[in-house]
């Protein structure tokens, strides 16, 4: 009997660990099975690609034909390019991963800038000066002045084999690493500012470039393929950077912004051009070989700016570095060889 009991129970444990969906390992005791849970990765905010969100350098950049070959370009997240005195462009460059060892040429800070850098928060702002009447805006600006009268010349250097105003470089990532050691909370760490990634749909038309103009400047994008980003030329010129990369991104925005005087001046009397990135308006989306109407909206200089499609939906970007063009004309487009419409692009 104590034997029929023993046998019993042995089976009634064998029962009891085969119905609770466990294994029996050699000593009688269950091991659940789990399923492994996948691994979060992290994406930059600005370019949708993999990458830690960090902290915010936006460097001022020259835009002459003198200032080109640019430096470090090639490694910002976004790129701005916005009207200055005598309609020459100039570029607002920011990096949020570890910025490069050289960026510049560096210029100086312009009025349109402040907006632009409102929506990122409270961003280390690397420029060369400004006009005096200007720079209470930038103490009274939410940001970290970062400019080359407050560094020494380790940080801010001038290249001899360029020429003066076109040869101040900055050492960038040595500047963010002072910055940083000097009051790690100064500088936040980006935020999500309405840029969105992933497809668009049946939206827009093919083109196989693209010019816009300023009074005294113009920017090509060429289509390439094979690369699957425009490939961008500045005055006429292949736009390469200074490591003999192509600039370009997957992704170019052109933003129709209204561009009026401002009470500022250059030291030769040129007056200030101001862009208004605040409100709501109208663009492009350039990517995938199509140019695709959008609109914009940015209630405030604190918030991002939403962009949308025809139909009311997100316009998503490709991932990867975006170029904003700031412009209040329109762009002219060219079209394959096949192209039948040489209309607008539209839905």
């Amino acid at each position: 009997m104590k034997k029929y009991f023993a046998i019993s129970c042995a089976a009634i444990s064998l029962l009891i660990l085969s119905g609770c969906g466990g294994t029996a390992t050699p000593s009688g005791i269950s091991t659940a099975v789990s399923t492994p849970t996948p691994t979060q990765v992290e994406k930059n905010y600005l370019t949708g690609l993999p990458g830690t969100n960090s902290r915010v350098l936006a460097v001022k950049i020259d835009d002459t034909r003198q200032a080109h070959p640019q430096i470090g370009l090639e490694f910002a997240d976004v790129v701005y390019v916005e009207q200055v005195e005598g309609g020459l462009t100039r570029l607002a460059a920011i990096f949020t991963q570890q910025p490069p060892t050289t960026v510049g040429p560096v210029r100086s800070a312009r009025i349109s800038d402040l907006d632009i850098l409102a929506q990122y928060g409270r961003v280390g702002f690397a420029f060369s000066g400004a006009q005096s009447k200007f720079y209470p805006k930038i103490t009274a600006a939410n940001l970290v002045n970062l400019s080359a009268d407050r560094n020494s010349s380790h940080i801010y250097y001038r290249d001899s084999s360029r020429s003066a105003p076109t040869n101040l470089i900055l050492r960038a990532s040595d500047l963010m690493d002072k910055a940083i050691s000097k009051d790690n909370a100064q500088i936040d760490v980006i935020k999500p500012i309405g840029f969105t990634f992933g497809t668009v749909g049946n939206f827009g038309t093919t083109i196989t470039g693209m010019k816009v103009k300023w009074p005294a400047a113009d920017y090509e994008a060429t289509w390439s393929a094979s690369e699957s980003r425009w490939l961008l030329s500045h005055d006429g010129h292949l736009d390469v950077a200074a490591s003999g990369k192509v600039l370009g991104s997957p992704t170019i925005i052109l933003q129709n912004v209204s561009i009026t005087n401002s009470e500022y001046r250059d030291r030769e009397g040129g007056i200030t051009p101001f862009s208004n990135t605040v409100g709501i308006g109208t663009g492009y989306l350039l990517r995938d070989g199509k140019a695709i109407p959008i609109n914009w909206s940015r209630p405030s200089a604190t918030s991002g700016t939403t962009w949308t499609l025809a139909d009311g939906s997100v316009a998503n970007l490709n991932p990867g570095q975006i170029w904003v063009m700031l412009t209040d004309q329109e762009p002219t487009f060219t079209y394959p060889p096949s192209a039948s419409a040489k209309a607008s692009p539209t839905k």
